[in-house]
C-alpha cells in the first residue's frame, strides 16, 4: 500500500533560507499499479518544534506538541479554515440547556491499535486530564464539569455514560461556549493502552485521527518526527499528492518570501498573540510600582516600527490581548493606549514609580534560542533602554523545554516571552486560560477579582454580544494591571510547493493538510 507520510522536522533541518521547497519524488510503478518505494512516497516536510512534553493530549499546551497532537488524535469537533466547528468523533452534539450536553459518537471508528472509540475514552481521557495528582497543564479545561477539583482529586461527576457511543456533560455554572471547546486537543478520548503506562504512551502514542507514528524509533527527539496515514479514519479525505509545506518564514527570509514564492506564499491573520509576561513577584514589579512600571515599559516599546522592520509587516501592533480572527475582538477598549509607543508619558510614570522605590538592575525578557526570536526581543530590549535609560536585555536559553521547565517552576527571575495560539475560536479562550486565578496557562500568577468575576459572568451569558462585551471590558482590567504586555499578532507566513493543488491555512495559522493534493 502506498503510505503518506508527514514529517515534522525543526526548522533549521528544513533549508526554509532559500525558499526551497520540493516535493520527495515518489517509486516508480510495479506491474500491479501499486508503487515501488512507498515510504518515502507523498512526504509532507512541515517545520515545528521538539514538544515539551511527552505526547499527553492533557499535558501538552504549547505549539510544538500540538501540532502533533492535532495530527495524531481526533476530538469530537474539528475546525474548519474559518473556525467553523463540524462533528468528528461526534455524531451529534445537543446542548441541552446552558449547564448540560449530551454527546452521541460515530459508531465503527477506532485507535490505530484496533480499539473501537466509545463514550468510556472520552470520560476516562477527561477524568485522568482533571485529577489533581496528575499535574496535568490542561486540567483547566475542566474546571467547568461537574465534580472538578483544584485541592483533591475528584472524579468528574457531570460525566455520565448513557450508552457505549453516548455520554451527558453537567457543568457546574453556564458555559456558553463549552460545545465550541470539544475540537480542543485536552477533550481527545485516549485508548485503554494509555492508562496501562501514561509515560511509555506518551513517547508512543496510540490516537485516532488522520496519522499515526510510523512505528518504534518514529519520534527522533530534538530532530523530527514521521508520521504515517491512518486509514482507518473517517474524517476528512486524505492527500493524495507530495508536497513540502511551510507555515513560519524565518525573519531572514521575510522580505523576500511573496516575491519569490507568488501566489504560493502564505501570509494572513491568524489567531496567534504575541506578549511577554513580568511575574507579579519579581521584584519592583508588585503594587502600584509594578503596576506603573509595567505601563512605562509597554508605552517604551515602539511596536509599530518593530513589526514593519523585524517583521516586514507580517505581524500587526496588539490593541487588546486576544486577536482579529475571533468574533468579539475590539481594536478600541477603554485603556488601549497604553499599549502605543508614548516614551514622554513612559518615562514619567517610570519616574513616579522610582519615587515609590528606585530601579536598580537590569530589566531582562528571557526567550528560547531555538525558536527565532533573538531579532524582536533585542528590539524591544532597545526600545525600552532608549526610551527608559535603563539596562535592557534579552535572556536567551538554549531550548523551550528548558525555559518553560523555569516558567513552570515559579524559578525564573526576569520577565519572559509568552504567547497564545487559539485552542478553539472563542474570545474566552485568549483570557480565562491565561489570566483567571489559578488557571493552568497564568504564567505569571495574575490574579485579580473583578477579572475573574467579569469573564465568569461573561462565559454565562447565553447571548454572544452580551458575553464579547462583558469579556471586552475584562480586558480593560487586563489593560490597567498588564499581567502580560501584549505585542502583536501575528500572521501565519507560509509557502508551498507548486505541484500541489488545494493549499489552505486554518484560523489557526495551521495548514488543512488533509486537504492538499498534488497538481497534475
Amino acid at each position: 500500500m502506498k503510505r503518506n507520510k508527514i514529517a515534522l522536522s525543526g526548522i533549521a533541518l528544513l533549508g526554509v533560507g532559500g525558499l526551497t521547497l520540493a516535493g520527495c519524488a515518489g517509486g516508480g510503478s510495479t506491474d500491479d499499479g501499486t508503487d515501488e518505494g512507498a515510504t518515502s512516497a507523498a512526504i509532507i516536510t512541515t517545520n515545528g518544534s521538539e514538544p515539551e512534553n511527552p505526547l499527553i493530549p492533557t499535558a501538552t499546551n504549547e505549539v510544538g506538541g500540538g501540532k502533533i497532537l492535532d495530527a495524531i488524535f481526533a476530538g469530537l469537533v474539528s475546525y474548519e479554515a474559518d473556525g467553523t466547528p463540524v462533528n468528528d468523533m461526534a455524531e451529534e452534539i445537543t446542548v441541552d440547556d446552558p449547564q448540560n450536553l449530551t454527546v452521541k459518537i460515530k459508531e465503527g471508528q477506532y485507535f490505530t491499535d484496533g480499539e473501537e472509540v466509545t463514550a468510556d475514552n472520552f470520560i476516562n481521557a477527561w477524568n485522568y486530564g482533571a485529577l489533581a495528582s496528575n499535574a496535568q497543564y490542561n486540567s483547566y479545561f475542566f474546571e467547568d464539569i461537574e465534580g472538578f477539583s483544584y485541592d483533591e482529586d475528584s472524579e468528574l461527576t457531570g460525566l455520565e455514560q448513557v450508552d457505549d457511543y453516548t455520554f451527558t456533560i453537567a457543568l457546574n455554572k453556564p458555559a456558553s461556549d463549552f460545545a465550541l471547546r470539544l475540537g480542543y486537543s485536552a477533550y481527545y478520548p485516549l485508548p485503554d493502552a494509555a492508562f496501562e503506562d501514561m509515560a511509555a504512551f506518551g513517547e508512543n502514542p496510540i490516537g485516532n485521527g488522520p496519522y499515526m507514528l510510523d512505528g518504534e524509533g518514529a519520534w527522533q527527539h530534538d530532530v523530527q518526527i514521521d508520521l504515517v496515514k491512518n486509514e482507518d479514519y473517517q474524517g476528512a479525505d486524505l492527500l493524495g499528492g507530495t508536497v513540502d509545506v511551510i507555515d513560519a518564514i524565518p525573519p531572514s527570509a521575510l522580505a523576500s518570501f511573496e516575491s519569490d514564492l507568488g501566489e504560493r506564499a502564505v501570509n494572513q491573520p491568524a489567531a496567534v498573540f504575541q506578549s511577554f509576561t513580568i511575574a507579579q513577584n519579581l521584584p519592583h514589579f508588585e503594587g502600584e510600582e509594578g503596576q506603573l512600571r509595567r505601563a512605562a515599559i509597554s508605552m517604551a516599546i515602539n511596536r509599530d516600527e518593530i513589526t514593519e522592520t523585524i517583521f516586514q509587516g507580517t505581524r500587526t501592533p496588539a490593541s487588546d490581548f486576544t486577536s482579529p480572527v475571533i468574533d468579539g475582538w475590539s481594536d478600541s477598549l477603554e485603556g488601549a493606549e497604553v499599549l502605543e509607543y508614548n516614551p514622554e508619558q513612559a518615562v514619567e510614570l517610570w519616574a513616579q514609580a522610582d519615587a515609590i522605590s528606585p530601579w536598580e538592575g537590569t530589566f531582562q525578557i528571557a526567550y528560547n534560542a531555538d525558536g527565532g526570536h533573538d531579532q524582536w526581543v533585542d528590539a524591544v530590549s532597545n526600545s525600552i533602554k532608549n526610551t527608559l535609560g535603563i539596562e535592557a536585555s534579552g535572556a536567551p536559553y538554549p531550548t523551550f523545554a528548558e525555559l518553560r521547565e523555569l516558567v513552570n517552576s515559579r524559578t525564573i527571575t526576569t520577565a519572559f516571552r509568552t504567547g497564545w495560539q487559539a485552542d478553539y475560536p472563542g474570545l474566552y479562550n485568549f483570557l480565562g486560560p491565561l489570566y483567571a486565578s489559578n488557571a493552568g496557562s497564568n504564567d505569571g500568577d495574575y490574579s485579580n477579582p473583578e477579572f475573574d468575576d467579569l469573564i465568569a459572568e461573561g462565559i454565562s451569558s447565553t447571548d454572544p454580544a452580551a458575553a464579547n462585551e462583558l469579556f471586552q471590558q475584562a480586558q480593560s482590567v487586563l489593560l490597567q494591571d498588564l499581567p502580560a504586555l501584549p505585542l502583536w499578532y501575528s500572521n501565519v507566513t507560509g509557502g508551498y510547493a507548486e505541484t500541489v493543488e488545494n493549499v489552505e491555512f486554518g484560523w489557526n495559522s495551521v495548514p488543512l493538510y488533509h486537504q492538499i493534493t498534488k497538481a497534475e
